[in-house]
């Protein structure tokens, strides 16, 4: 059976039949009291997790930072974007010119200059309105994702 049947089959199995499957899958039964819904979520997880490879190790690091996050302050906004650490040196190259960019606490320095963000000096370097960190390969465009 093939996952994508595997997946449809667990909403057509009773509680004792989804407890087998569990059990096959974790080794032990599921946990008392957990209802249907939710072990039908976990198992359609788990059996793409074990067909097509789980969450990686940096993700699985950064999932762990949220929960940290939470537990301090369950108010914590979590930012969207990853934070680049003071210090670092971001380098571009453009139309034959290497562009350098050191991160800073509080912006960016780029030719001598300080900028507030990096969207900034791609739009000075380039003369077009480009995302500064698609610019300096810090994000993928929506189009490259899927590759």
């Amino acid at each position: 059976m093939d996952v994508s049947e595997k997946l449809n089959s667990l909403p057509e199995m009773n509680k004792a039949a989804l407890g087998a499957l569990w059990r096959e899958h974790f080794g032990a039964p599921p946990p008392e009291q957990t209802r249907r819904d939710l072990i039908i979520r976990i198992l359609a997880y788990r059996i793409q997790e074990q067909a097509f490879g789980g969450l990686t190790s940096s993700i699985r690091r950064r999932l762990r930072q949220f929960a940290s996050a939470f537990e301090r302050d369950p108010q914590a906004s979590i930012p969207h974007t990853r934070t680049i650490k003071p210090g670092t040196r971001l380098i571009r190259e453009w139309q034959g010119k290497s562009h350098k960019v050191t991160v800073a606490n509080s912006g960016f320095e780029y030719d001598g200059q300080w900028y507030a963000s990096l969207s900034e000096i791609a739009r000075l370097i380039t003369g077009t309105r480009w995302s500064g960190p698609l610019f300096f390969g810090l994000k993928v465009s929506a189009g490259r994702r899927g590759r």
